[in-house]
């Protein structure tokens, strides 16, 4: 079984030394979570899941969820676990103190995401739809429903899911054929089947509430005549307690590659009571609030299994002994492998990815943050335009690294990485499926180019260009080197820019088939912007913690030489064009 320890010295690094965002600083309620506060937190964190979730990874694995008599069972040792998890209040984590929560912000929740995703992914996907589901009914229902659902919700007694695929449509949300009929009560009827819907049943929680897209009988086709509806799997009775059972059923689980411990249900809702929430046909604006979020986590669960890969990796890498490095001193004997070159330089690509990614994200936290609580409407706006534009950059480049890390970790363990013993191939089996779900990577791409780039707002990728040229302006001599390096990946970025902007409105096959590269060129570049805000920090303070700040600008400097290089090589690939491609035959 593969070890784990929770990252805490490098998170806190991140919270008590990247606070220099102007705007979030700004946002009076965070300004007392002072820094020994989440370090308290962090380090509570770092024990639950070390010591009791991480052991699920493994039981999950071997004794999958199963569907006995129409009955969800996860397996041995979830529920305890979960028990243990609510009752210390880590549902509540980032909710609003209305309704039970604790108020942390994400620059705190997105730590505890990436430790859970760490220990077990299986167990973590139990509660992290509820907490996409609490964003979603706290945006847009009434103060009834609020009232009524959310403080069980925070509390973690009751669950929530995201219910929009159907079996004649995934990404097409416009095909879906589940039927909303209006009662004379005011509430709906629903009648379909939804599938691929995550911890759609288990037996964790007392209740579940479901989000789930459908198209009222009186609404128009395609996207604009969809509504959302919250249906629980039990009524819930005007003084809170649970009533009876609802229309809705699991038909079957999906026998999984990875994540087994996750229950992927098949649900049918046969005249399943639901509740209207936002406007009419309007459900996908309102959806959108929980699957953007999610979007962002699912990037952060690629980030948590690249960690725990690279943890075990580094510590078979110092145990295994093969071969005579080149550099060896040793006269007879083997070498750890540690000492040949490409094993450290697998590692060392592993490194500067996943603390490249973290600074990334804890970036984009303050920014969402900033977005949803800062007082200055314009300031809220420019940073909901900047998470707008780097969501689907965070959910692909994450897991798509996830997938070279998870990988290369396997390399590295040789033929043991092959075999269950070690837990390696298992983290790579549970991260395939990130790429994929919450809109496959290809999507992501697809929505960066075509929606993202420009909007009403105006040109936002421009923005965010000028923000990251702005900010290499530094007068370092330690830094020059990585400036010069991260401006004249900017220029390129630049140009991919101006030439996809142009293909978008003159050839749309060029764009589509560049949609993949520029994602990537922006994400290389943008971990690179990342890591020259770590830098700034590291040579300043450099005599205050000289091991620690000497380790982040040595794996810095590998980054810049050997990962950033890769963002041209995508815009050189991109620009060739699409039509060799379109004018290809298969037979």
């Amino acid at each position: 079984m593969p070890t784990y320890i929770a990252p805490v010295e490098d998170m806190m690094f991140l919270f008590e030394k990247l606070k220099n965002n102007k705007h979030y600083n700004e946002i009076e309620k965070y300004k007392e979570v002072s820094s020994e506060l989440v370090k308290n937190i962090l380090e509570e964190a770092a024990k639950i899941n070390q010591n009791i979730i991480l052991p699920l990874a493994k039981s999950g694995d071997e004794n999958p969820t199963v569907l006995e008599n129409g009955v969800v069972r996860t397996p041995p040792g979830y529920k305890e676990a979960y028990t243990k998890y609510i009752e210390d209040g880590w549902t509540s984590l980032s909710c609003d103190p209305k309704y039970g929560g604790q108020g942390m912000p994400k620059t705190v929740s997105a730590f505890f995401d990436e430790m859970l995703s760490s220990a077990s992914l299986s167990f973590k996907l139990y509660s992290e739809l509820s907490i996409g589901a609490y964003n979603c009914i706290s945006h847009h229902a009434t103060d009834d429903i609020k009232n009524k659902y959310l403080p069980k919700m925070v509390e973690g007694k009751w669950s929530g899911t995201m219910c929009l695929t159907e079996p004649v449509c995934g990404t097409d949300l416009g095909l879906l054929k589940t039927k909303a009929t209006e009662q004379s009560d005011g509430t709906y009827k629903l009648s379909g089947q939804k599938i691929f819907i995550t911890s759609g049943d288990q037996d964790l929680t007392e209740n579940i509430v479901h989000l789930v897209i459908a198209r009222a009988s009186d609404s128009p086709n395609g996207t604009k005549g969809i509504s959302l509806f919250l249906v629980p799997k039990f009524l819930v009775k005007d003084d809170g307690s649970i009533g009876s059972r609802n229309g809705v059923s699991t038909g079957s689980i999906e026998n999984k590659m990875g994540i087994k411990g996750s229950a992927t249900c098949v649900l049918n809702f046969d005249d399943a009571v639901g509740y209207m929430i936002g406007p009419k046909n309007k459900g996908l604006n309102a959806m959108f609030t929980m699957m953007n979020l999610e979007r962002i986590v699912v990037g952060i669960q690629g980030l948590g299994i690249s960690e725990i890969a690279y943890q075990n990796s580094l510590n078979y890498a110092k145990e295994r002994k093969q071969g005579k490095a080149n550099n060896s001193k040793l006269s007879d004997g083997a070498d750890f492998i540690l000492e040949h070159a490409d094993i450290k330089k697998s590692l060392l690509n592993m490194k500067s990815i996943i603390e490249g990614e973290r600074a990334l994200c804890f970036w984009l936290s303050q920014q969402t943050e900033v977005s949803l609580n800062h007082q200055d409407k314009k300031v809220r706006q420019e940073a909901s335009d900047f998470v707008s534009l780097m969501t689907p950059v965070v959910k692909t480049m994450f897991t798509d690294m996830g997938m070279e890390i998870t990988s290369e970790a396997m390399q590295v363990h040789g033929g043991y990485g092959y075999t269950k013993d070690q837990g390696i191939e298992q983290l790579y089996r549970d991260n395939r499926i990130t790429p994929i779900y919450e809109g496959t990577n290809s999507i992501q791409a697809a929505d960066l180019v075509f929606r993202k780039l420009v909007n009403k707002n105006g040109d936002i990728i421009k923005k965010y260009l000028d923000m990251m040229k702005n900010d290499c302006k530094i007068e370092n001599d330690n830094m020059k080197f990585f400036v010069k390096e991260l401006d004249y990946h900017i220029k390129i970025l630049s140009n991919f820019t101006d030439w996809i902007k142009e293909k978008v409105q003159k050839s749309k096959d060029d764009a589509s088939a560049a949609c993949n590269d520029y994602l990537k060129t922006l994400g290389f570049v943008s971990i690179a912007y990342a890591w020259v805000k770590v830098l700034e920090v590291s040579f300043k303070d450099y005599n205050n913690n000289k091991n620690f700040y000497e380790d982040k600008i040595q794996t810095a400097n590998f980054y810049f030489k050997r990962v950033l290089p890769r963002a041209e090589s995508h815009f050189k690939i991109a620009t060739t064009g699409s039509d060799y491609i379109m004018k290809f035959k298969f037979i």
